[in-house]
């Protein structure tokens, strides 16, 4: 058996990048926040690219209902710990990969986390988890990549000066301790996504919209679909690969959206036409959410 040599590893990266920048992709430390859907997707193809320390989170096992898009999830990994069997697989990938791993303790660990790494992808669905690293990031001056809950691939980029989504997106967490929230709240913070995404691109004509209402009043779960997944994480993983090799053209905090079915690239709207467009999706949640 061959030893693992890390230059041979990535000697086909070179091209896309050169020596230097493989470099720093080697010396570069990433934490991301849940590893089953676009998080997990985002984390494999770091450590495919050379990554050489990834810091990670997950509270969660897997299910059957992951197969249908996330990269780990098979009936090898099934009722496996999702953090654990992806340390598991990151190392065969790169056996030299430095990991730190985290469970359910990573929320009470986020300021020696944060202080250990150079920016975060998000890959966590819980509202609240969200929202606490949104803020602690900024405390600690550092950028979180992130997308949104949207039937087309996405991806924003909120750098530590940058609003948090809390005010771009008017949740009502806004300013208030996140253990006073209550679940009407929550459900707010859901619609208040979804309404943003509706307002700023072409997703609800690429959704069944009573299962987006379904969603949004608290009766579904997030719905996934593997190539929308699979996209977003490619398009995190680009983001992360910009920031580590000091590209300045970013994703703003206000996002952007794919269009893989009409090939375009969606931008937010300016303030105008979003107010006009973001007016009728409000009358028209109001509409079916009564």
């Amino acid at each position: 058996m061959n030893h693992f040599d890390y230059n041979e590893f990535t000697t086909r990266n070179i091209g896309f990048v050169d020596a230097s920048e493989q470099l720093k992709l080697k010396n570069a430390k990433v934490f991301v926040a849940g590893v089953g859907g676009m998080g997990g997707v985002a984390i494999a193809l770091l450590a495919r690219s050379g990554v050489g320390e990834l810091h990670f989170a997950d509270i969660d096992t897997f299910e059957i209902s992951n197969f249908n898009r996330q990269v780990f999830a098979s009936l090898d990994s099934l009722d496996e710990d999702k953090a654990e069997f992806t340390q598991k697989e990151l190392l065969k990938i790169n056996p030299d990969l430095k990991i730190k791993r985290y469970g359910s303790e990573w929320i009470l660990k986020l300021s020696s986390i944060l202080d250990e790494v150079d920016f975060v992808i998000n890959g966590c669905d819980d509202i609240k988890a969200t929202l606490t690293l949104m803020r602690a990031a900024k405390d600690k001056n550092k950028t979180v990549i992130d997308a949104f809950a949207s039937t087309l691939p996405s991806v924003y980029v909120i750098k530590p000066n940058d609003p948090r989504p809390e005010k771009t997106f008017q949740y009502p967490s806004l300013g208030r301790p996140l253990d006073q929230l209550s679940e009407e709240d929550l459900n707010t913070i859901v619609l208040k996504e979804i309404q943003y995404v509706m307002t700023h691109s072409s997703s609800a004509n690429h959704v069944v919209l009573k299962h987006a209402i379904e969603m949004a009043r608290g009766e579904r779960s997030r719905m996934s679909f593997a190539p929308m997944v699979w996209m977003t994480g490619c398009l995190m993983s680009y983001e992360a690969t910009k920031l580590i090799l000091g590209y300045k053209n970013t994703a703003s905090y206000k996002g952007i959206f794919y269009n893989p079915w009409k090939f375009r690239v969606e931008k937010p709207l300016p303030k105008f036409f979003a107010m006009i467009k973001g007016f009728a999706v409000r009358k028209y949640f109001e509409k079916v959410l009564k």
